[in-house]
């Protein structure tokens, strides 16, 4: 297999574990926050400065880079490590989420989808054999299944066939694959909130004996307390020799819960996202930089950081660039969301070796005033 999982503890108190992920690009240390570089660049930032702050894998778009520039282009120039020059792991999302996020620009067949462009409103057409062959030519380490992507709510009906199709779809992704010795594909399990839905979606899925699992369909608009309730009984029935992978979230919150009921990795827009709007994650909560009462705030951004931005500008600096509308006020603001975490899950993966997450959960907590 190009991608191996190997589980190398499991915590005493919770399910979290830590694991090492084997890629043609590297090893993962795990769990993991992967930043999110969806047109073949993480927004704001060079790949050496992903480097410096430790990201060990990013994530790139499949329906997106194959809008622009297009998967051929980039197969030309020697697949995307090579184009955007970045050497450690990639894993490629298979346009999935977006394709059904573009709402009445699309149609689902049996076939695939088709949609028009949210760029151009031209016509396109992807079937889980397109999908898989844009992320062969992209060349990722770990592409993901083609998979349909129910809204919430949903009604059971409309979940079950769309699990089932899922299903049907994941096996037409593994026999389309080409290159296995250097790409992996990963499973998606669906079922929305329904668990006896989870549970068969899981058993259709891992019949099929993926290197690694995905757990999609959450955080899609649904309460939190949902989404943990879905990940306690989904989770446990993953194979344990194998990476689980929730996918689309970014907050601390959920970081943790995830990481608590045994996910290995997670990633999100979120925090590149909201550093562009100037709100910066801290050790004491979201702070909005461009508020008037930093105008004469000379700390740091988090005086708890030791990102660059901590270290060498002020809350009053970093909020007169985004009033002047200057690009660093954003390369900052992005460089520390996703410093911290990083470090965060650094943290976590330390704080599972010594068996005190849920100690170390609680003072994160009542620092950052989340609720237990």
């Amino acid at each position: 297999m190009a991608v191996t999982y190997e589980l190398i503890k499991e915590e005493k108190n919770t399910k979290a574990r830590l694991g090492k992920l084997y890629t043609p690009h590297g090893v993962i240390e795990t769990p993991i926050f992967m930043p999110v570089g969806t047109k073949a660049t993480v927004k704001a930032m060079t790949p050496e400065e992903l480097k410096d702050m430790q990201a060990q894998i990013i994530l790139s778009n499949t329906y997106h880079l194959y809008l622009k520039p297009g998967h051929e282009l980039i197969e030309e120039a020697g697949g995307l490590h090579k184009f955007m020059n970045w050497d450690r792991p990639i894993l490629t999302d298979s346009g999935g989420f977006q394709v059904f996020s573009l709402g009445e620009l699309r149609e689902i067949k049996e076939e695939g989808v088709h949609f028009r462009s949210h760029i151009d409103g031209s016509k396109h057409f992807i079937s889980p054999e397109k999908s898989i062959e844009i992320q062969n030519s992209l060349g990722s380490d770990i592409a993901m299944a083609f998979d349909e992507c129910p809204p919430y709510p949903a009604s059971r009906e409309y979940v079950k066939k769309s699990l089932e199709r899922t299903t049907r779809w994941a096996k037409r992704c593994q026999e389309a694959h080409k290159k296995p010795d250097t790409q992996a594909i990963f499973g998606i399990v669906q079922g929305g909130m329904y668990k006896d839905l989870r549970e068969q979606s899981v058993k259709e899925i891992t019949e099929l004996d993926f290197p690694g699992y995905a757990v999609g369909g959450l955080s899609v608009g649904e309460p939190a307390d949902i989404m943990y309730e879905v990940l306690d009984y989904t989770v446990p029935l993953l194979p344990k020799d194998k990476a689980r992978y929730l996918m689309g979230v970014g907050t601390p919150d959920y970081l943790f819960e995830a990481v608590i009921r045994g996910i290995d990795m997670a990633d999100c827009v979120l925090p590149t996202r909201i550093a562009r709007n100037g709100t910066v994650i801290t050790s004491r909560g979201k702070l909005v930089v461009k508020n008037a009462k930093y105008a004469k705030d000379f700390t740091p951004l988090d005086p708890e950081c030791d990102c660059y931005a901590c270290k060498n500008y002020t809350r009053a600096y970093v909020r007169h660039l985004f009033k002047a509308n200057e690009i660093l006020a954003s390369r900052l603001t992005t460089t520390h969301n996703l410093y911290f975490l990083i470090k965060l899950m650094e943290n976590i993966r330390e704080a599972i070796k010594e068996d005190r997450l849920l100690e170390y959960r609680e003072e994160f907590y009542k620092k950052y005033g989340y609720d237990l």
